[in-house]
């Protein structure tokens, strides 16, 4: 075998290492929904605690842990739902500044919905 022939197919085989996959086409929904619900949960389990509870730091990791699951889930989600948007808000807008202004009320009106449930 030459050095050729096992160049050939090194590169061969890198092509197809390197080849783009396409997601699933659910995937957009799947992950929004996951989100939306890690999101409730932590909603859910902040509501489910008394402040008299809090007195105890022992009795601090599920709320904390509830926060911090909660934010990183919402935040992720109006991230996800302002980015799906983008292209009817680019093609609505008269320049960058306007582009800009209509993300950031896109992402108000995004966390208003996640925060109102």
């Amino acid at each position: 075998m030459s050095s050729g022939e096992t160049f050939g197919d090194f590169e061969h085989l890198l092509k197809r290492a390197l080849t783009p996959v396409d997601p699933p086409a659910d995937l957009s929904l799947r992950l929004e929904s996951t989100l939306a619900e890690l999101t409730e949960l932590a909603q859910d389990e902040l509501e489910s605690w008394e402040l008299s509870t809090m007195r105890d730091p022992r009795n601090w990791v599920r709320p904390v842990a509830a926060v911090a699951i909660g934010t990183t889930a919402g935040a992720a989600l109006v991230v996800l739902r302002v980015r799906q948007q983008h292209r009817r808000r680019a093609a609505k807008s008269s320049g960058p500044l306007d582009l800009a202004e209509r993300t950031l009320h896109a992402v108000a009106d995004e966390t208003r919905k996640i925060l109102d449930r």
